[in-house]
């Protein structure tokens, strides 16, 4: 079955794409929830127009999110956290801490899209991921320090 993906679909693809799914899927999840249509001959053809209309505003959109990505990787996030004495990190930090941390900076960046390392356990400096746009990614380094 093919679809015409009304939203982004974590996994499957990006809104406007059309993609082959099985027939269950699209009939019992993606159609239902609104995060897919059909993909006829007609829907096919509006999906075309819609794709180049979009192109310009993609390509500023795309722009935007590199500059911001070469801003954010020169960014230095500092987030206090209760530590022992050993230098040991009581619980953990999050992708929530470390979107407050950013948005306090003023710079915008959803939690969903901050991928924190798992190894994250004494005071130091670590380097977070961050999904800026499609395939745009970037990594920005934060310093866990002591309260």
């Amino acid at each position: 079955m093919e679809v015409i993906l009304t939203k982004d679909v974590k996994g499957l693809g990006y809104k406007y794409d059309v993609v082959k799914v099985r027939n269950g899927y699209g009939r019992n999840y993606l159609i239902p929830r609104g995060l897919a249509i059909l993909a006829t001959e007609g829907a096919k053809k509006h999906n075309q127009e819609m794709i180049k209309q979009r192109a310009f505003k993609e390509e500023k959109l795309r722009k935007e999110a590199q500059a911001f990505a070469e801003k954010l990787q020169t960014t230095v996030v500092k987030i206090g956290v209760k530590a022992g004495e050993s230098g040991k990190i009581f619980g953990s930090v999050t992708n929530v801490q470390l979107a407050e941390a950013l948005n306090s900076l003023g710079l915008k960046v959803e939690r969903k899209a901050i991928e924190v390392p798992d190894n994250v356990k004494t005071l130091g400096s670590y380097k977070a991921k961050v999904q800026i746009y499609k395939d745009i990614k970037t990594e920005f380094t934060f310093e866990l320090f002591a309260e």
